[in-house]
């Protein structure tokens, strides 16, 4: 029996970014297709097989400690980035100045997808969902320098919308317009006591 059950939601990828350096800049660069391999996106910031732990796995290892790296992407919703912009006072908030790898329109609450979710694109390439992608500060500045105080409003405005990380299980190229597929967990929600 399937461990994971196939749902109706079908969305699309309407953006894709590249971070080529996280160090000088968070902010992505758009990109029309994108080559995912087992490494994420070839010279992508956030790619490689492994990578140092950060604060959001500090209660299980030490500050740089190398892991396996489950978050080779930022894939964010159309909706919910519309939701942020909306409070953060704008019309539109570009996805490459929150440093996204992925936009995808058309799957509801996306933000709170169970993890091991799996995003499969038509041509077969797929995605599996870590975890929600708590937000953070860092995209404030490079908001701030295209609208000045919006910036600041970000982590509040992102709160529960700020989308998934997630790691690449089976390679392929995509491009925007791809159509992709939800599948979840097929198990009930944990519940402890």
């Amino acid at each position: 029996m399937p461990a994971l059950a196939p749902t109706g939601f079908t969305g699309t990828i309407v953006w894709i970014g590249h971070v080529p350096d996280r160090d000088k800049a968070l902010s992505s660069t758009k990109m029309d297709t994108a080559e995912l391999t087992f490494a994420g996106i070839p010279g992508e910031a956030h790619g490689g097989l492994t990578r140092p732990s950060c604060s959001r796995v500090v209660s299980q290892y030490p500050k740089g400690t190398e892991i396996r790296n489950t978050r080779q992407l930022s894939v964010v919703s159309a909706e919910e980035l519309a939701e942020i912009a909306a409070d953060c006072g704008l019309d539109a908030l570009d996805p490459a100045l929150v440093g996204a790898s992925l936009v995808i329109s058309g799957i509801p609450d996306f933000t709170h997808l169970p993890p091991s979710s799996r995003l499969q694109i038509a041509e077969g390439a797929t995605l599996v969902v870590d975890m929600e992608n708590r937000p953070c500060h860092l995209p404030a500045k490079p908001i701030n320098a295209a609208h000045a105080g919006a910036g600041d409003k970000f982590k509040a405005a992102a709160k529960d919308k700020r989308g998934v990380t997630a790691w690449v299980e089976r390679e392929g190229k995509i491009k925007i317009g791809d159509a992709v597929r939800l599948h979840v967990p097929d198990q009930r929600a944990w519940r402890a006591g």
